[in-house]
């Protein structure tokens, strides 16, 4: 049973979301139905789970609202389903977040397989959201001068380059390096590159002058 897990609906036509709300719930998911992508952005409440979005409604469209969700970007994986569907309107959607565009009618199974494949790469968002969210706790306890040493580990460098770096000594250079170490929870530096990998993402790291703050001392 996935009664942890969530589906949200969101269909003007009332026939063919209660039909789909009966489909998911049948096997085992909690299901949440919409009438209209505003209705959506008020009731979703930031849950974790799969959205199955059509695309032509009254107000705000199927596209528009995946616009937002682009924005926002929540640990939300979404399936698109429209009966007017065309190859532009696909690509943009896919452009746009969606994993998967589908015209109605479409195979009931199908649709489950997707929805499963959907869950399982938002439970992947989710957990790298927590993650982020952990690292990013651990390095705002970090000190101004801890976070100038943290970032020069980053780039590769020694205790000896980093003491000559920020003129310390090795042994006070020691001694941020592992306060470091403890308050990021790294195992080795090889862990705490990857916390701080978190951190940066696509972004190359910061400067390691432009990082040192004027007001630090060791």
């Amino acid at each position: 049973m996935r009664t942890s897990e969530w589906v949200f609906v969101v269909d003007d036509d009332r026939a063919a979301r209660e039909s789909l709300e009966y489909l998911l719930t049948s096997v085992g998911y909690r299901v949440c139905g919409f009438q209209s992508a505003n209705d959506f952005i008020v009731g979703y409440g930031d849950r974790v789970g799969c959205l199955i979005l059509d695309v032509r409604m009254p107000g705000m469209s199927g596209l528009q609202l995946l616009l937002e969700l682009e924005r926002r970007q929540p640990p939300l994986s979404t399936i698109v389903v429209t009966g007017h569907g065309d190859v532009p309107m696909a690509v943009t959607a896919m452009r746009h977040g969606a994993i998967d565009f589908l015209q109605k009618p479409f195979n009931n199974q199908a649709l489950l397989d997707r929805t499963e494949e959907a869950m399982a790469r938002a439970r992947g968002l989710y957990k790298a959201e927590i993650s982020r969210s952990e690292v990013d706790a651990n390095f705002n306890r970090l000190t101004c001068r801890e976070r100038e040493v943290a970032w020069l580990i980053f780039g590769g460098m020694s205790n000896k380059l980093i003491a000559a770096e920020l003129e310390l000594s090795c042994k006070t250079v020691e001694a941020h390096r592992a306060n470091v170490m403890g308050k990021m929870s790294a195992h080795c530096v090889v862990d705490l590159v990857q916390k701080l990998n978190v951190l940066v993402g696509p972004k190359p790291f910061p400067d390691q002058k432009s990082a040192r703050s004027p007001s630090t001392a060791g």
